[in-house]
């Protein structure tokens, strides 16, 4: 599935249709009593950053989300129970919070029964023009995927003849990639067996509000003399007290306004390419260790940077129950490669791998907790609260075979933010490329350069 955004995954005009959970459902959802089980650190994180940036001024949507295509025109009774049945499987999706209003601004949760969720069709109309569907498109995931309302998703279908396409749209609260990936075959599967007349129902999955309560009563567990909080306390501290930026001159202003973003998205190589790579790298750890390798040395050769410091995001997925399940399970592990210790590709992929080694378990300690141990508050003035480069190889994923047939994509939003994030996408066509970071002209020439050394790298691995 390649990354992009509402403007470049192939919308084509149509007739629009639109679902949110009904006016029933919000109303229900008002008299609720409290869910004890908390918000993930990643959330309340999220949520606090995104209300203290509304309280300045700033709007920054960070929704995520998909497209893909289904054949014909869809039935939309069966489509809408579709995405019902989807909805229904995935807890997160019927749960919300409000603020307390108490000492403490605390958040409180509330989660509707499944059969007190039902959707509202909305029919929009026909749009002929492509570019005013992208902006309609896009404003209504701004105003109803937003972080501070609930709900805070909504489902949409642009119907044709010959085809529809499917666009949904979600706060980052409740998903994260892997949750995005799962979906077109999910609910491929139950649109096709409705329109069969088929009854059916996907295998139960774990809830990802029950795992919201167990990592957190885990991160509550330690205090700020623990080794974990120790060893960020070190890091943190060789980062001028500060989670790393990507290390290239972006072209910020520091006492400027937060900068829009701009998207960089290709395609970095071929299969033929993308395999050899994974052959090379298999003895280090894969593909993975590969991508931080061959950036060490990129961000090196470019910036001069004696160190190569970053947080690697990696999934907290860590018990089968969770597999299938949608949420954001991502936590973030600190790696420093010191660059006298690497001359090329294999020693950097020698030191790449001990480090991640070495770090890998600290991914399972939110780093919103290990900052609040630390003295440091929930960040107020960014969407992201550090750079990323990440690798995911997508071609285990259940219907990743027809993503190109169905012009499958995953979907982020660009809008506001000081950092880069960058994501590298194993498909079954080969590596696929995409970041957003900060529009300066400095900016995109270093990760223009970037990405070019990138692919250079991993070409030259070819036989």
């Amino acid at each position: 599935m390649r990354i992009t955004d509402i403007q470049r995954c192939e919308v084509r005009p149509g007739r629009l249709v639109e679902w949110t959970l009904s006016a029933a459902t919000v109303a229900a959802a008002a008299g609720l009593p409290e869910d004890t089980r908390p918000p993930a650190y990643n959330q309340e994180s999220h949520f606090r950053t995104a209300r203290s940036m509304r309280e300045d001024g700033l709007s920054a949507p960070t929704w995520i989300g998909t497209a893909f295509d289904i054949p014909g025109r869809a039935d939309l009774d069966a489509l809408e129970e579709a995405l019902r049945g989807w909805t229904l499987r995935h807890e997160t999706l019927r749960s919300g919070f409000r603020w307390s209003g108490e000492p403490g601004d605390e958040m409180r949760r509330f989660t509707l029964d499944a059969d007190a969720v039902s959707l509202q069709r909305a029919e929009v109309g026909d749009f002929t023009d492509q570019a005013a569907l992208v902006r309609h498109l896009l404003d209504r995931f701004d105003t109803t995927a937003d972080a501070l309302c609930w709900p805070n998703l909504i489902y949409t279908a642009v119907v044709r003849d010959d085809s529809t396409s499917v666009y949904l749209a979600f706060d980052h609260s409740n998903v994260d990639a892997h949750s995005i990936y799962r979906i077109p075959a999910e609910i491929g599967e139950l649109y096709a067996a409705g329109v069969a007349g088929r009854t059916m129902e996907l295998a139960p999955t774990g809830s990802y509000v029950d795992f919201c309560e167990i990592e957190r009563t885990d991160a509550d567990r330690i205090d700020e003399s623990h080794d974990i909080v120790a060893h960020w306390r070190e890091f943190i501290g060789r980062c001028d007290g500060r989670p790393p930026a990507f290390p290239l001159d972006l072209g910020l202003d520091p006492d400027g306004p937060l900068p829009i973003q701009r998207l960089m998205r290709e395609r970095l190589t071929d299969p033929d390419a993308a395999a050899a790579f994974e052959t090379y790298c298999r003895p280090y750890g894969g593909s993975a260790v590969g991508v931080l390798a061959a950036t060490a040395l990129v961000v090196h050769e470019i910036g001069g940077e004696p160190v190569y410091r970053t947080i690697v995001p990696l999934h907290t997925r860590v018990k089968s129950r969770w597999s299938d399940s949608v949420g954001w399970y991502v936590g973030g592990a600190p790696v420093e490669i010191p660059m006298t210790e690497v001359h090329d590709l294999p020693s950097a992929l020698r030191t790449v791998r001990a480090a991640l080694h070495a770090n890998r378990h600290m991914a399972r300690m939110p780093l919103p907790r290990v900052l609040q141990l630390l003295g440091a508050d929930f960040r107020p003035t960014s969407p992201d609260l550090y750079s990323t480069v990440s690798y995911v190889d997508t071609r285990s994923v259940p219907g990743s075979g027809r993503w190109a047939e169905q012009k499958a994509y995953g979907l982020i939003r660009v809008s506001y933010g000081d950092q880069v994030c960058a994501w590298v996408t194993r498909l079954h066509e080969g590596l696929w490329f995409a970041g957003r970071y900060p529009d300066t002209d400095i900016a995109y020439k270093n990760m223009r350069l970037y990405v070019e050394r990138l692919r250079d790298i991993i070409v030259s691995t070819l036989p």
